[in-house]
Order: structure tokens, then C-alpha cells, then sequence
């Protein structure tokens, strides 16, 4: 690390040619007595921040000082910045009137300034940690231990000298702290806030500089019934207040109630939660709520559901909830008025979210006033369930989104690791901020670890969604880790090439079958579809779960090989690698070896390959032991710190994955011999081809080949979800394909499984064979139904069609076409050869 710092000072002189640096150490930290707690709190963050690179803790002055000085004001409020504004230092037109806007420049005229100037109290706050960044304090260096490099002469230089953010793409940006029973709730129990044995003010203050260092400004708090109602420990408003944080809420906790807290809500104290037979206790219990937050910033959830998680109660029909829903959120409306100091509802931020039932409600004709934003939601899977059509994009109150990174619930929870693809993210949340969801974003993040490249990327767009594209967005993880962790500039690119090849990988596996779901079976369903059962990955046919182990290995041989260069250079760096992608790598390897080999011993034995099945059963117990030894590296590792984080409960979830052995057969005397598993690539298909994609004879104009998503790792997308084409033709795209001697091939197409962009919209994918007519596949289902479970299980859709060919023709051209946005990932071409499989071939 000397060698890489060293560089990086020698260096210095050819950056800062023609342009003005500032260098951090022996610096003064100047401003104004009148900023507001909030800030002046951030402004002690960047004075440890500068102690922790230079290892000298600058002096904080609201006098006039001379020599080297880091002005920090805010448009309004600080005389400093007004004045730097008279002399041109500052443009005013960047601040006056912006939200969460910053500027940042660097002059030498007469002393060194680095001047930080925000448009409003958080403004100034994100300039702040802006500059801690570029000192080299990573935003996570808490959260996921990534080192701060020591140089006592880092310097801050500003490309022209002059850096404007710009408002953030979304105004109000967040997670929800959510499903906490697993691993933030025991963690801050029994460790970190031992001594309230609960998620309180000290966790909260943690999560709080960790949103306002990725530029995030809202919290949806921890809300299960195991934790403590998060205004049942005072402090923790407080505390959320004084970093500047919104409290937001989620879609169950209507005015900031938690009713799934006995504190909070009570059905023996309380009585039933009915707004229509029991509207007197619901209302005072908003009124006194009201009465004790109101004060803070806050964004409010209208409208109701049932206690925590459930439907509405009463069980009213569709024609009774409508109005009493309406007249719930005018009953609300009239809470927020008597408790706030605006004069109307209408400048209070609110939100409705159509969750659930509540979306059934909405579109049977609930009336939501026009300044309510409206939050869209993702069918807990990633797929949002709709955007906002031409209408609703009028409304003064905008729309938003709710997403997951992690889900409990039907068919199946995914709590443990972060695989939800970031190419993913971005197709579906641009494709509802260019609907008119820029408003509100708000991320289920469960735990918050292991969930941070998730949230980097997340927050990256969420603060300017015009920097990514399809291309940026796939790049973008590898990149944020290779800065993290290069070694010296020269190899940057190398790393992220080689991180990029393991995240394809890492992501490409998942997307076909998450490492919760390799125990086949759903959660919460019926008895033919619970309890452990084989995958559907053949180790007979087309070398396919041979493949899946081979691929995973390879990348935990990888994350293993990077992690000690790391750790020959730091310890330091090797732990947090571990956190950030090591261990999640190394554990989705670990869990597919698990039911794998459970999987191979049972073929084995069926077989009479007895020795070979002893074999399959030991590595199915020492992938069983990996998880759990790294799960416990995970909780020991720098002295305990997160002891509890990964020591997952055995509760009604996730017992398969950590606590249950998949079923073996053992056979004694037998011994054990190996299983030669290399998977032989040569002999992937017989009568039947997979077609590679990317080699089209033609493609549409808005037809793209989008890298990140699918069984291979790219799909095709049939233009922008978000346009119509101008003559109503649908993209299309060409292959030639040859075939044996046959009179009908059938074509197997496998779709992403988008829901309709809104009502009218259709998710159709059109398919023909030469000359014939085109067939039509759409995509249809509804929520909890047997085919979207299936599909939401495996990220696909699936038809078959047949279409009759000319035997005497060796060649064939196969044309695809779709409605907009749609997405195909893999289309096999079967004249008889096609065998059972779980994705079938490669290409």
C-alpha cells in the first residue's frame, strides 16, 4: 500500500497542472455560527474524516482566520457563502432555489480555499462527505470495513476548478429496514446495543451517516414485532434528526404507526384494527402520534392495510372499501393539518402505496388526491407490477417506487445474499422514473449487509439516473470495487475486468435459480410443492448441473485468489473484500454444492454406483460445513464486530438453507471414490440448437443486445419500454438457422418475465419460421398464481411453438418480434433432440 500511495503523490504535480489543488492537512474548517445542528454535526464527520487520511485534526473556527482554510456554508444561512457569491467565486444561480444541490471549487488567489457551499441544509451535508470521498473515505468504510489509506499529503483538486452537482434525479431517496429478525436485530441486540437489547439511537445513528455518505436522505425504520417500535426508544427520532434523515414509513404503518408492535397496537388493549368498527381508537392513536413527531421531517403513509402485512380487515366487499378507504385518508389529511405548521395537507409530503390489496382498491376507483405521491411497487421480485400511465403522470404529487433487494414471503424468501441483478434495477426503475417516478424511492434493503453493492448502485442512479445506460449500469459494480480495491492506477482496469468476469458469473448463476431457492421448494404453498426436493439441474443431460459447479467454483477459486493478494498487502483490504463480494460469492458456491451433491448422490445410487454416492454424500456435508464456517468468519471477523450479523435464526424461513441436510444415502463397506464432474462443452446438444443472440442477420434499430440479465448472460430487448414505435410496427430481429432433414421444428422461447408497463399495455413476444404466420406468446398470469411463482422462481417465461418447414430447404430464417421492452433470453430450436434439463443447453 506504500508503493500504491507513493504513486499516487508522484503523480500530484502532473494533475494539478493548470489547475488549483488544496491540500487537506494543516487546514482550518471555517463557518458560520447560524448553520443548523445538522450540518455543523457532518462538519465534525469531516474533520475525523481528515484526521483519519492525514493524521491531523484540523481546527474548526466560525472566526476569521488566515492560512489554509475549508469553507463549509449554506445558501441563506451562511454570510460566508453570500459574500464568496458577491466576489464570483460562487455562481448563485447553482444554489438559490435548488434542492440538496452543492458547488465546489478550490482558489488560490490570496489563500488556499476549498470551498463546500450547499442550497440547503442537506445540500451542504452531501458536499461535505463529497469531499471526504475524494480524500479517500469510502463511504462504507464503517459498514463494510473498507480501510481509510493514510497520506498526509492528500490534495483536492476540482476538475475546472469548479464542481456543481446538480438537484438529485429523485427528490426523496431511502431504504426500509426490514425482515431484521435474521440478522440486524440479533446483531444490535446482543452486541451492539447491548445494553438496550434492541435496534435503537446507536444503530440508527450508523445507518443515518451511511445514507447521507450515498447521498440518500430518507428511513423507513426496522418495524417487526421483534424489535422495539421504533418510536418506543425516544432517542431514535431524535438521533435520525439531528443527521437531517426523513423518517419515512412503510406501506403498513399508516401516519407512522407500527401496528405490528404490542406497543404500538394492541388487539386485547385496542380492540380489532377496523377503521369501521373501531374508527374512535385507530384515530386517537394518530392524533397522539401526530402529537409527538410531527415536529420532525417526516414523509406520511395514508391510506390502511390490515395489522403489519395483512389485507384490510373487516372482511368488507370491494364496494364498501373503496369509501372507507377514502374516508380514512381524509380523516388522515385532517390529522396532518391540526399537527403541522403548513395550513394544507397539500404541502406535507405524503405517500399512498398500492401494495397488495391496496392495489385492487386503488383500481376499483379509490380516489387518492392529486398531491399524494403515488409509490409503485415490485411484485417483491424485482418486476415492477406497473408504472404510472399518461394520466396519473399529471399528478402534482408524481409517483414513486418501493423495491426489493430482499424478500419474505410466497413463493419463497431470499433474506440472505444480494443477487438481484444491477442491469435489472435499472431497466425497471428507469423504466418508472421515465413514467413519472421521480418523486420517491424507497429500498428494501432487509439487513442492510450483505446488501451494499445493491444499495451503491441503487443510490448512484437514484442521485442522477441520466449518468447510466445499459452499458454503465453493468460496468458499474465491477468499477465501485476496483476503485476500492486497486492496488495502483495502472492496474485499475485490470481489476475491474477481472471483478467484472466474476460478477457476470456470480449474477448469471443466480438469475437462473437463487442460491435460497436450491432447495425446490416454496414456502407458505401446498403440500406437493413444500419440503426439500431434487433440482431440476441435469448431471445427465447437456453436462448442465456439471456446469453450474464448475462456474461457481471457478469464481470462489477467484474471489479466494484476489483476497489473498489483498491480504499478502493488507488485512485490512481482505476483510472487507470478503464482506463485499467474497463471502457472497463463496457462500452461493458453498449452497449450490449442497443440494447438488445431495441431488448427484441419489442419481448415484440409484444407479448401483455405490462407492461414487458415499462420495457425493461427503461433499454434500463439507459444503454444509463451508456455510457454516463462513458464516462464522462472518460474525468473528474483526474482533466480533458483527457477531449475530449472519447467524441466521431457525425459525419458520430459511431452515432448509442452513439448518436442514438435504437427504442422502450412505452405504457402508462401499468406500468412496470421486466423480469425475468436468463438464465436457463438446457434446451440449444433439438435434436441437441453442441460438447465440448476438449473432442476428438483422436487427430493428430499437432492438439492443443488453449484457447483465438472462440464462447466458444477455437477452435481447425489443426497444424502450417507454416508447411506441411511430407506425405501431414491433421491433424485430433475424436469424438463419439450418436443420436436418424434417418437416417442423419447434421453437422454445424464454422471456423475462415483465408485468404490463399499465392497464392496456401487453407483454407479447411474436415468433414465425420463414413464410409462416406469426404465432403470438403472451406472457399472463396473476400474483400468487402457480406461473408466476414458477416464473418469478426461475427470472422466466416459457412457450413452445411448432412451425412446419421445407425439408428440402437446408436453411431457415427465424424471426422474433416484441412489444416494446420486452426481453428474450434464450431460444432453442428443437427438431426432435431436446432433452429434460432445467435450462437446457449452451450455446
Amino acid at each position: 500500500m506504500k508503493k500504491f500511495l507513493f504513486l499516487i503523490l508522484m503523480m500530484l504535480p502532473i494533475m494539478a497542472m493548470g489547475a488549483d489543488i488544496f491540500r487537506i492537512k494543516n487546514a482550518t474548517i471555517k463557518y458560520d455560527k447560524q448553520e443548523t445542528l445538522q450540518v455543523k454535526r457532518a462538519i465534525g464527520d469531516l474533520q475525523a474524516d481528515a484526521e483519519r487520511v492525514t493524521g491531523c485534526r484540523p481546527t474548526l473556527s466560525t472566526k476569521n482566520v488566515r492560512g489554509p482554510q475549508i469553507i463549509v456554508g449554506t445558501y441563506g444561512k451562511s454570510p460566508l457563502i453570500q459574500k464568496l457569491i458577491k466576489q464570483g467565486v460562487i455562481k448563485e444561480a447553482d444554489l438559490k432555489g435548488k434542492w440538496e444541490s452543492y458547488v465546489l471549487t478550490v482558489t488560490n488567489e490570496k489563500e488556499p480555499r476549498l470551498v463546500i457551499a450547499g442550497s440547503d441544509t442537506r445540500g451542504t451535508i452531501y458536499g461535505i462527505y463529497d469531499i471526504s470521498e475524494r480524500m479517500g473515505v469510502s463511504p462504507w468504510y464503517w459498514w463494510a470495513d473498507v480501510p481509510v489509506c493514510k497520506n498526509p499529503d492528500v490534495a483536492i483538486q476540482i476538475s475546472g476548478d469548479y464542481f456543481a452537482s446538480g438537484e438529485p434525479a429523485v427528490k426523496y431517496r431511502g431504504i426500509f429496514i426490514n425482515d431484521e429478525d435474521w440478522g440486524l436485530k440479533p446483531w444490535a441486540s446482543n452486541h451492539f446495543e447491548k445494553e438496550l437489547g434492541d435496534i435503537g439511537p446507536r444503530t440508527y445513528a450508523k445507518v443515518c451517516e451511511l445514507l447521507l455518505r450515498l447521498r440518500a436522505n430518507m428511513l423507513a425504520p426496522a418495524m417487526h414485532s421483534c424489535t422495539g417500535a421504533f418510536y418506543s426508544h425516544p432517542e431514535s427520532k431524535v438521533v435520525c434528526d439531528s443527521f437531517g434523515i426523513i423518517i419515512t414509513t412503510s406501506h403498513c404503518e399508516p401516519l407512522l404507526l407500527n401496528n405490528a408492535a404490542k406497543s404500538e397496537w394492541d388487539s386485547n388493549r385496542d380492540g380489532e384494527w377496523n377503521y369501521k368498527t373501531n374508527r374512535e381508537t385507530i384515530y386517537k392513536k394518530w392524533d397522539d402520534r401526530l402529537g409527538e413527531a410531527a415536529k420532525y421531517e417526516n414523509i406520511y403513509t395514508v391510506a390502511m392495510r390490515g395489522v403489519h402485512d395483512e389485507g384490510i380487515r373487516g372482511n368488507l366487499p370491494m364496494s364498501e372499501r373503496v369509501p372507507l378507504i377514502e374516508q380514512v385518508i381524509r380523516d388522515q389529511r385532517e390529522l396532518l393539518e391540526k399537527h403541522s405548521v403548513s395550513r394544507f395537507a397539500r404541502d406535507i409530503p405524503q405517500i399512498f402505496v398500492p401494495y397488495k390489496e391496496t392495489m385492487d382498491i386503488y383500481e376499483n376507483g379509490l380516489k387518492v388526491p392529486d398531491d399524494i405521491t403515488l409509490v409503485w411497487v415490485d411484485d417483491n421480485y424485482g418486476y415492477m407490477k406497473r408504472v404510472a400511465n399518461p394520466e396519473e403522470q399529471k399528478r402534482s404529487g408524481r409517483s414513486g417506487v418501493y423495491y426489493h433487494l430482499s424478500y419474505l414471503g410466497a413463493p419463497h424468501d431470499y433474506l440472505w445474499l444480494n443477487t438481484t441483478p444491477p442491469v435489472l434495477m435499472y431497466e425497471e426503475l428507469r423504466k418508472a422514473y421515465d413514467n413519472g417516478a421521480d418523486r420517491y424511492w424507497l429500498l428494501n434493503v432487509g439487513d442492510i449487509k450483505p446488501m451494499e453493492l445493491g444499495m451503491q448502485t441503487f443510490f448512484d442512479m437514484a442521485w442522477d439516473i441520466n449518468a447510466f445506460d445499459f452499458e454503465k449500469v453493468y460496468q458499474h459494480q465491477a468499477e465501485f470495487l476496483a476503485r476500492t480495491f486497486g492496488h495502483h492506477t495502472s492496474q485499475l482496469s485490470v481489476l475491474s475486468s477481472q471483478l467484472q468476469i466474476i460478477l457476470d458469473d456470480y449474477y448469471r448463476l443466480a438469475w437462473s435459480r437463487k442460491p435460497e431457492f436450491m432447495g425446490w421448494e416454496y414456502q407458505w404453498d401446498d403440500k406437493a410443492h413444500t419440503g426439500l426436493k431434487p433440482t431440476e439441474f441435469s448431471f445427465e443431460h447437456y453436462d448442465e448441473a456439471q456446469r453450474r459447479l464448475a462456474d461457481y467454483q471457478r469464481i470462489s477459486d477467484e474471489v479466494e485468489r484476489i483476497s489473498s493478494e489483498l491480504r499478502a498487502e493488507s488485512l485490512e483490504f481482505a476483510t472487507a473484500f470478503f464482506e463485499l463480494l467474497q463471502f457472497p460469492v463463496q457462500a452461493a458456491c458453498q449452497m449450490n454444492r449442497k443440494f447438488l451433491m445431495a441431488q448427484l448422490n441419489q442419481l448415484l445410487a440409484e444407479k448401483g454406483r455405490f462407492s461414487e454416492a458415499n462420495w457425493a454424500a461427503r461433499q454434500m456435508e463439507e459444503a454444509y460445513d463451508s456455510i457454516n464456517a463462513l458464516n462464522r468468519r462472518y460474525n468473528k471477523q474483526l474482533n466480533g464486530k458483527w457477531d449475530g450479523m449472519m447467524a441466521l435464526s431457525t425459525s419458520f424461513t430459511n431452515t432448509c438453507q442452513f439448518y436442514q441436510k438435504p437427504e442422502v444415502k450412505r452405504f457402508e463397506g462401499a468406500g468412496e471414490k470421486a466423480v469425475l464432474l468436468t463438464p465436457l462443452r463438446g457434446r451440449s446438444a444433439i438435434d436441437c440448437k441453442v441460438i447465440d443472440l448476438q449473432n442476428c442477420q438483422h436487427a430493428s434499430e430499437g432492438t439492443r443486445i443488453v449484457h447483465g440479465l438472462g440464462y447466458d448472460g444477455k437477452v435481447v430487448q425489443f426497444g424502450d419500454p417507454s416508447k411506441e414505435s411511430e407506425d405501431g410496427a414491433l421491433e424485430d430481429i433475424f436469424y438463419w438457422f439450418k436443420s436436418p432433414n424434417c418437416d417442423s421444428v419447434d421453437i422454445i422461447v424464454y422471456t423475462v418475465p415483465f408485468w404490463p408497463l399499465y392497464k392496456g399495455k401487453q407483454n407479447r413476444v411474436g415468433v414465425s419460421v420463414d413464410d409462416s404466420p406469426v404465432q403470438v406468446f403472451e406472457n399472463k398470469f396473476k400474483e400468487y398464481d402457480r406461473t408466476w411463482k414458477d416464473q418469478v422462481m426461475r427470472n422466466g417465461a416459457v412457450c413452445r411453438l411448432r412451425f412446419a418447414v421445407n425439408k428440402n430447404h437446408p436453411y431457415h430464417e427465424l424471426r422474433l418480434a416484441g412489444d416494446p421492452g420486452q426481453m428474450i433470453q434464450r431460444v432453442i430450436i428443437d427438431w426432435g433432440g431436446l432433452r429434460p434439463s432445467y435450462i437446457g443447453p449452451t450455446i
